[in-house]
């Protein structure tokens, strides 16, 4: 979904136009429109993960580890 919102908003289409052609694919909300607020919050993600990649790449390392020493036997 996040591909579509960012293409259609590069064509000059804000997301409450883009909106109703999203369908959320799976889970309790399958089949409806995500809300507004969800857009918005999956659009700042992205641009956090653009302007800060190394930030991002050391939290997905720092919960792999983690992750690893929370299954280890003991």
């Amino acid at each position: 979904m996040l591909h579509t919102v960012l293409r259609r908003r590069t064509n000059g289409e804000s997301v409450e136009q883009i909106r109703p052609d999203l369908l959320i694919p799976t889970g309790k909300r399958k089949g409806q429109n995500p809300s507004l607020a969800s857009i918005y919050r999956a659009l700042a993600e992205h641009e956090k993960t653009q302007a800060y990649p190394e930030a991002v790449e050391t939290a997905h390392a720092d919960f792999a580890a983690f992750q690893q020493r929370d299954h280890s036997p003991k």
